[in-house]
């Protein structure tokens, strides 16, 4: 089947229709180009078509280019992949240039009008596809339209950059090629990226209406009309020359300098404002491949699209029949708990809320409903929505009501005793076949599972906070947990719309044993003496969202301390951060336990928000005469989690590495621009890696000791792609 037919209507118009089989959603492949093309040529040379519509068979639009395209033509283009992936860029300009002049002579005389009716959402290619249409349609509704190609790691290369930015300006363009944001029909018309919004029902015949009613000066663009200037000023120009000082200023410091593709755009957009048309597309190509080309944006496509997507899909799911779950029970209505109800009942599933007073729960329930009310006034929820939702969650004290459910959250204290009595209430009420769950972020889940009578029915589910925004759910495997659980676990979490990844039973597990350590390294370097102002800065300029004093704070000190001390009671003697602990427990003693606290490492004024670095620090832990390099301080940051990844995948708690790192970035922002820890490993190669590690171990002590395995690999120059990237463990 083909993933595009043209048919030819009684009134000379040819709809173009975009249907890729056996996908919900279009993507566009090389040979759907080839093949759109020839439908473009065969409606441009019949007398009888009149112009065209572009349209999707689907209920959406398009999702973008498969990057799995891009991944191929590199490796088939052998020693020379850059010319083989510009060659390809720069055949998508040519057929995408062919539909935007439309069979228009050099005076812009006699060509077809060309629209696009939009059904629903559209990004990327299927965006660039639209902008190079004359005129665009989209219908009413929940869709969005953008180009978010940004957002993982490369840029619109397909034309979009240089005809959105030449449509609106670089300032107006800034939101959408810079941020990525995806827009709904109203602001996406405003924003120039649709022309008209129109019901769903009238999209198709008004398209056609706007194609026969079409003039020639209807379909020549601003930048194939003489005298054509950029929208705001070009570089030279007095206001466009500020424009671009101003997004140079504003890229480098959202970006920190670390994300190519950002500058990438920025210099395609600036460069091609001072050339003629078809230069501008050449160099957009030009820069596209250099982005492509980029070890980083090629590790950042790798985790965030194509690892990701296959997480998703399930890529490490248990043989097991369907486990979608019917109805969830939540045990604990607190922030956690309340959460976990509100995305599941989002995703259409029934929720017994159970607290321990009806108060609590009610609370639980209406943690929902602010939710769904902050929705509605951005106008992202209807009020029939809302009631739906809400009448999904039953907020109670009874446990008899788990009777009827499969899978069930527990989400109350961290306290193995309030744990093990409830898991006991709960499996009592529910029936046999149902699976028992406990979010937990630090008790070993194989510990928590002799409450149960079923233990091969019990499984650990850490969500992180807050739920609703949080995309990483973390499934953890106790000694005795059984596949059906694991794949209930697994199709509850694609249910919910999060990313799963799924690793075996240790303390911390591995999101936290990786975070704690980051947070750890920084507090140390504070009783060190090191600048407070050098270690958050410098784990910015890696990319990390919150410098290790920053995020302590938001998770709160109180928390490190409580976990400080559980860890030392179970190591004894081996336990390896007292030099951490006294400056911790310090702080804890003068109350300053976090943001919550409105005192910390950072003062905050009355609002809440963050002042700077609290002074009170230099008092108690005065600043070192000899301040080390800033590349000393990012490789202890880095190193700190990179090394406790290494070694959860290396003693089995990390099953996978493509988990290893979807799980670093979506779960606590390792730089997003690496790709995660194993693909910054590989990046950085590991014989330099073990070198910086055998540095830092003669300073710093043996937490830096790099692990075996990656010792060996840097013996025989093996990356961790290369070897482990199909998600074989590191055993093999």
């Amino acid at each position: 089947m083909s993933d595009f037919t043209l048919q030819t209507h009684e009134d000379g118009v040819a709809v173009l229709t975009w249907d890729m089989p056996d996908r919900s959603m279009n993507v566009l492949t090389r040979e759907a180009l080839a093949e759109v093309e020839a439908l473009i040529d065969a409606a441009l040379a019949d007398p009888a078509v009149k112009g065209i519509v572009v349209t999707s068979g689907k209920a959406d639009f398009a999702g973008g280019m498969d990057l799995n395209v891009l991944a191929h033509i590199r490796e088939q283009s052998g020693e020379n992949p850059a010319q083989g992936l510009f060659d390809f860029t720069m055949e998508g300009h040519r057929i995408l240039r062919k539909l935007e002049r439309a069979g228009m002579d050099e005076r812009n005389k006699g060509g077809k009008p060309v629209a696009c009716a939009i059904p629903g959402t559209s990004a990327g290619i299927g965006t660039e596809i639209a902008l190079a249409c004359h005129r665009r349609f989209m219908a009413e509704g929940k869709a969005r339209i953008g180009l978010p190609e940004i957002l993982v790691g490369i840029f619109p290369g397909g034309g979009g950059t240089t005809r959105y930015s030449r449509m609106v300006g670089a300032m107006a363009a800034s939101p959408v090629l810079l941020e990525g944001k995806m827009l709904d029909p109203a602001k996406a018309r405003g924003a120039g990226l649709v022309d008209e919004v129109v019901a769903a029902d009238q999209l198709l015949s008004r398209a056609r209406e706007w194609v026969l009613s079409a003039t020639d000066a209807d379909i020549v663009k601003p930048w194939d009309q003489k005298g054509w200037k950029m929208p705001g000023g070009g570089p030279y120009h007095p206001a466009g020359f500020m424009t671009f000082v101003g997004a140079s200023a504003m890229v480098n410091g959202k970006t920190k300098g670390v994300y190519p593709a950002a500058r990438a755009l920025l210099s395609a957009v600036y460069e091609g404002a001072m050339v003629p048309f078809e230069t501008a597309l050449r160099i957009e190509a030009r820069w596209f491949v250099d982005v492509l080309m980029n070890p980083s944006s090629s590790a950042m496509i790798r985790s965030l699209f194509l690892n990701k997507q296959a997480l998703e899909k399930g890529a490490n799911r248990p043989e097991a029949p369907d486990q979608k779950v019917r109805k969830l029970g939540v045990l604990g209505a607190g922030m956690m708990g309340a959460g976990i109800a509100y995305v599941a009942a989002n995703a259409g599933i029934d929720v017994v809320l159970i607290d321990q007073e009806q108060a609590a729960a009610d609370k639980g329930r209406s943690y929902s409903e602010d939710l769904l009310d902050k929705g509605m006034r951005r106008k992202k929820v209807t009020p029939e929505k809302k009631d739906e939702v809400l009448g999904r969650i039953n907020a109670t004290t009874e446990y008899e009501a788990l009777s009827d459910c499969d899978l069930i959250v527990e989400a109350v204290f961290e306290d193995p005793e309030i744990k093990a009595e409830v898991t006991k209430r709960a499996e009592a009420a529910a029936g046999p076949d149902c699976v028992f769950a406990t979010n937990t972020s630090t008790l070993p889940i194989t510990d928590l599972a002799t409450a149960s009578e079923r233990p091969e029915q019990f499984i650990g589910i850490h969500f992180f906070s807050p739920v609703d925004k949080m995309m990483l759910v973390e499934i953890i495997k106790g000694e005795k947990t059984g596949d059906r659980a694991v794949a209930k676990a697994l199709d509850f979490v694609r249910q919910i719309r999060k990313t799963p990844i799924v690793v075996n039973d240790a303390r911390f597990f591995y999101a936290n044993r990786c975070i704690i350590p980051y947070i750890n390294e920084g507090v140390r370097m504070v009783g060190e003496g090191v600048n407070p102002a050098l270690i958050e800065n410098a784990a910015k300029l890696l990319g990390f969202p919150l410098g290790p004093l920053q995020l302590v704070d938001e998770t709160s000190i109180d928390l490190g301390v409580k976990i400080a001390k559980a860890t030392r009671a179970a190591m004894g003697d081996a336990y390896p951060d007292g030099e951490v602990d006294e400056v911790l427990f310090w702080m804890a003693d003068q109350g300053r336990m976090g943001r919550k606290a409105k005192a910390g490492f950072y003062a905050y004024g009355d609002d809440g928000k963050r002042q700077g670095l609290w002074d009170g620090l230099a008092e108690r832990y005065p600043q070192a005469e000899d301040q080390p390099d800033l590349s000393a301080v990012q490789h202890r940051l880095m190193m700190a989690q990179v090394l406790e990844a290494v070694r959860a995948f290396e003693e089995g708690v990390l099953e996978d590495i493509r988990e290893g790192d979807v799980g670093a970035i979506l779960g606590w922002g390792f730089a997003p621009w690496s790709g995660g820890p194993f693909s910054w490993l590989d990046m950085l190669g590991a014989a330099r890696a073990v070198e910086v590690c055998d540095g830092l171990q003669s300073v710093h002590g043996d937490r830096f000791a790099a692990p075996d395995l990656l010792r060996r690999m840097a013996e025989e120059g093996a990356t961790f792609y290369a070897r482990y990237g199909d998600g074989a463990a590191a055993a093999a």
